[in-house]
């Protein structure tokens, strides 16, 4: 972490996730004496994708969660702190510490939080699974239920999108029979947004391993040890994880931004709309009428379109749109296992499981830390 102070003429990024980072790495790589400011209160960036590897123990915490300090060289200011408020006007940013910053060109990349849609109890009596201390309660709860083995309550995953689809596979390897797992969907199928190919795999998967999927169910209230469904019935679980949806994470901002369905409304170049010197990506922002997937790949993509973008405007030039390149999709299946559609390939089993490791590792921020990160896997296979 550095001064809390910035040139007028510094790029500055607010938040420090695939978008933000990946902009900050790339724009320092294209011009090595821009100055550039990440405003990010955590320690470590997290590589969430590798998130069940680190549940499993397959990967150890420095491979998917490396330090800023290790990950950002001198040439990029760090400011572990949090935003305010952002004038756009002045071209000003608050941060909570009472500092104040200028800018010359931003980039809001503060993601996004679960959003629990109002229903009572999903704060109080479930957990997520987007950090490291998500991680640490469920293997909290998992060592419990080694111990107790409570054959009538077991655990409940609340949304059968890409995470709570993976999230079963692999608590279903990891839990040895020490509980049941449901799965509780309220559309009518699992993984709507994905492939054929893989919402099959997933689902074959998914049954093979006894994890009961529940479909068409809506969660109406979170108790300590129950859910309430729509319809007044009542499962016992010893641990709900709430996986059922995301709401992006704005800061305040003055003048009033556009928005699109709740979102920071965008250019095709990832400008705000009417904003010539600020970008938003990730799942922050959206494009009016075409939306982008809210996904990692489109983060790190837009992080590198940003710093061709900025590039662009500092020696008064005009940006490229942004052009989305799908690079297909890779789910973890359980420990050993996946299924992944894209590149060229279309594989299910333990190579595709090898595959999408080495595809995520390979695009670990910095480097010497994925060498690092490969070479331990390689040694310890």
């Amino acid at each position: 972490m550095r001064s809390p102070s910035s040139p007028s003429d510094a790029v500055v990024i607010v938040g420090g996730g695939f978008g933000g980072l990946f902009t900050a790495l790339a724009l320092q790589r294209r011009q090595p004496n821009c100055p550039i400011v990440l405003i990010e209160p955590r320690d470590r960036f997290l590589f969430q994708p590798l998130l069940y590897e680190l549940l499993s123990d397959e990967l150890q915490s420095w491979e998917v969660a490396p330090r800023y300090d290790q990950l950002l060289n001198n040439g990029i200011c760090w400011i572990k702190d949090s935003v305010v408020g952002i004038d756009q006007t002045s071209q000003s940013i608050e941060l909570a510490s009472g500092d104040h910053l200028g800018w010359s060109q931003l980039v809001l990349a503060t993601g996004s939080k679960a959003n629990d849609f109002g229903i009572p109890g999903v704060k109080e009596h479930s957990s997520g699974f987007r950090d490291l201390n998500d991680v640490s309660r469920l293997k909290q709860w998992l060592n419990s239920l080694h111990h107790q083995r409570d054959g009538e309550a077991g655990l409940i995953i609340v949304g059968a999108g890409p995470t709570g689809v993976e999230l079963a596979c692999k608590l279903a390897d990891l839990i040895d029979g020490a509980a049941s797992i449901r799965l509780v969907e309220m559309g009518d199928e699992i993984l709507p947004g994905s492939s054929a190919f893989n919402r099959e795999r997933a689902q074959a998967a998914l049954e093979r391993k006894g994890v009961v999927v529940q479909l068409n169910t809506s969660v109406s209230e979170v108790k300590s040890s129950t859910a309430v469904l729509a319809d007044g019935a009542v499962l016992r679980h010893v641990g709900l994880i709430w996986t059922a949806g995301s709401r992006p994470s704005i800061p305040a901002i003055s003048p009033t931004p556009v928005l699109e369905r709740g979102r920071l409304a965008v250019d095709d170049d990832l400008r705000l709309v009417g904003c010539a010197n600020t970008f938003a990506l990730g799942d922050l922002s959206a494009r009016p009428g075409s939306p982008w997937p809210a996904s990692a790949q489109v983060a790190m993509q837009q992080g590198d379109a940003t710093a061709a973008a900025i590039a662009k405007l500092r020696v008064e030039e005009e940006p490229q749109p942004f052009q989305f390149e799908d690079r297909g999709e890779m789910l973890s299946l359980g420990v050993g296992e996946a299924t992944l559609t894209g590149m060229g390939l279309t594989l299910a089993g333990p190579l595709a499981f090898q595959l999408r490791r080495a595809t995520y590792l390979t695009r670990l921020p910095g480097l010497s830390l994925g060498l690092r990160s490969a070479g331990a896997w390689l040694l310890n296979r």
